[in-house]
């Protein structure tokens, strides 16, 4: 009698919680996070990056603010990413970056703290899971559920993954490229492969050290990535000018890249991509390859916005490959989809 009581009135009291609370999704990338707030959609996209004083490990900014820092911070200041590979690097810094997101993205009226749904790789270690839980916590979170990020892109591009045939998605975030084939809500296989956006971005600093005597950061390898980069030979070639600092003679200096030396500085981490994507199609069961020959399969993440990227992986396993219509945005929006209905996605037994 007491317990039925105690379970009426707990449900009670967490129906109240739910409609003053402010549930979340977070996408929290290497390179930037997302959050979605329930019933408002995506309420902030902002770099996943911390500036702090290097002495009293202090925030000085977050987000966008921190991010115009990278390179150009005195020395009592260091503007540092606290995520590396899709999982923490630093505990304490996440946490200050959370709780920055998480109080900006319920601003307007919080008067109990939120449910948070946060993606996370799917080849983190328990003990990754834990540091990720924790630090939602300690930011302010009053329940966590973590979500593999392949299934929130799958839910964020609309693959009807409840459904019992073969949906693939491959995402290619900043710090890990995540592939996964879905059936039945739950993931029958996936593959993490700690290459993304900042490895490509540092493969063109490399190229620019090898091929120009040429030294720049990693905002303009981003930006030149963005600008000219692509995955295989286009119609009109292209060049622009990228200026850094002269490795021989220490002084400032300007060189023309042409887009063909950037598609050769992104072939290695793009091949990589592509054998991954292979190796998890070669392990997928039979019956689940056959629907993927006239299904193919989904791009997500910021590495789907590469020129070609598609063509190439097309070519690379003879299979239809289309790109999301908000590839950037999949993995929150399938956190968002996650939170507006979390009672059932756990009553469905969704993969977490």
């Amino acid at each position: 009698m007491m317990g039925r009581l105690y379970r009426k009135l707990h449900g009670r009291v967490g129906r109240a919680f739910g409609l003053f609370s402010h549930d979340l999704g977070i996408d929290l990338g290497t390179a930037n996070t997302l959050v979605y707030a329930r019933d408002r959609g995506i309420v902030l996209n902002e770099p996943s990056v911390v500036a702090l004083y290097s002495d009293s490990r202090k925030v000085r900014a977050v987000g966008e603010e921190a991010k115009s820092m990278l390179g150009r911070t005195p020395g009592n200041i260091v503007a540092t990413r606290p995520m590396k590979d899709g999982v923490i690097a630093d505990f304490d810094v996440t946490e200050a970056m959370l709780r920055y997101f998480i109080a900006k993205a319920c601003r307007s009226a919080r008067f109990v703290a939120p449910r948070v749904v946060v993606a996370v790789p799917s080849g983190i270690t328990e003990v990754e899971r834990r540091a990720v839980k924790e630090s939602a916590m300690n930011a302010g979170a009053r329940e966590v559920l973590l979500l593999q990020e392949p299934v929130a892109a799958a839910i964020g591009v609309g693959l009807p993954i409840e459904e019992p045939v073969a949906n693939m998605i491959v995402d290619i975030g900043g710090g890990t490229t995540e592939v996964a084939v879905i059936s039945l809500n739950g993931v029958v296989y996936a593959r993490s492969l700690r290459v993304g956006g900042d490895a490509m971005d540092l493969a063109i600093v490399n190229y620019l050290k090898r091929a120009h005597n040429l030294f720049i950061g990693e905002r303009t390898a981003e930006e030149t990535k963005i600008r000219i980069g692509s995955a295989m030979p286009l119609e009109q070639e292209c060049s622009i000018a990228v200026r850094g600092r002269d490795t021989i003679t220490g002084l400032p200096q300007t060189v023309q890249l042409t887009s063909q030396e950037v598609r050769e500085a992104l072939g290695d981490s793009l091949n990589a991509i592509a054998d991954m994507i292979r190796s998890t199609l070669e392990r997928c069961p039979p019956e689940l390859s056959s629907d993927l020959v006239n299904r193919g399969f989904a791009l997500a993440g910021g590495g789907a916005l590469i020129r070609k990227i598609d063509q190439l992986l097309r070519q690379r396993t003879s299979l239809p490959v289309f790109v999301a219509d908000e590839p950037l945005w999949a993995v929150a929006n399938g956190t968002g989809a996650v939170i507006q209905n979390l009672t059932n996605w756990i009553r469905a037994g969704g993969s977490a």
